[in-house]
């Protein structure tokens, strides 16, 4: 298992916090802010993100989910409610899926569980760029999937996606390929529904990356499941903070 770089902090019940493609834990910092209040909250860096280590490709979402397992059987001492966005929801679906003791409750957001053939084509495309030219090559594309014009044209939107723009370069190119090929590959379709948990879906009703469509069929897939939206693009967390924090911490208190 790669060593992961992870921040604990808080008390009470455990939320696990994992990130998007291309992010860090960082990208939860205002979100943990209003978590750990009530709750102990644990973030991490993926394998081949942020401060993690960068083990060699490809990787695959089930051997991301061992990760996560691995951390939580570690760290976490107990089942954990486990909060994945994008890439981190596609690690919530494996994980919920495979690991059923360690996890109480899930919340994937802005994610999808499985890609069509054109889909996997537009991955194959962001590979090759990446591995031609480089992060710099795809940062601007990202920064337009991610949030909404209107929150990249305010003050503080702006200066958010100028430090988002500045970590997705800094991304080692090989790391972000692997995990570009562990996304493009997934298919939950046969394993969704049978999930057993309580499980809270997450769409960003400006979400061109992964469509509120995408979450419908999430939350229609796993027994149970409970759908909501945000007014956000793809990096829900981060656009709109609180209320993201809100719904979180009323799933996990109220189920």
């Amino acid at each position: 298992m790669p060593q992961l770089n992870f921040i604990q902090e808080g008390a009470g019940p455990l939320i696990v916090l994992s990130h998007a493609l291309g992010c860090d834990l960082s990208m939860w910092d205002s979100v943990a802010a209003l978590l750990r209040e009530r709750h102990t909250v644990l973030r991490y860096d993926a394998r081949g993100h942020g401060k993690s280590e960068h083990v060699p490709g490809p990787y695959s979402m089930d051997a991301l989910a061992d990760d996560a397992a691995e951390l939580i059987g570690r760290h976490g001492k107990g089942p954990a409610n486990f909060v994945g966005l994008s890439m981190g929801g596609m690690t919530a679906q494996s994980l919920a899926a495979r690991y059923p003791a360690l996890v109480q409750r899930i919340v994937i957001a802005n994610s999808a569980a499985c890609y069509d053939d054109a889909a996997r084509v537009g991955w194959d495309a962001r590979i090759a760029t990446v591995r031609a030219q480089g992060m710099s090559a795809v940062s601007e594309g990202a920064m337009q999937r991610w949030f909404t014009p209107r929150f990249r044209a305010d003050e503080r939107g702006a200066a958010c996606v100028a430090m988002r723009r500045a970590q997705l370069e800094r991304c080692d190119p090989a790391s972000y390929v692997a995990s570009c090929v562990a996304v493009r590959n997934i298919d939950y379709r046969q394993s969704n529904p049978r999930i057993a948990c309580p499980t809270l879906v997450i769409a960003g009703k400006w979400d061109e990356a992964t469509p509120p469509a995408w979450s419908e069929s999430i939350a229609q897939s796993i027994p149970g499941a409970r759908l909501r939206t945000i007014e956000a693009s793809h990096l829900s967390a981060i656009e709109q903070p609180a209320e993201f924090a809100v719904l979180v911490a009323e799933f996990i208190e109220t189920s």
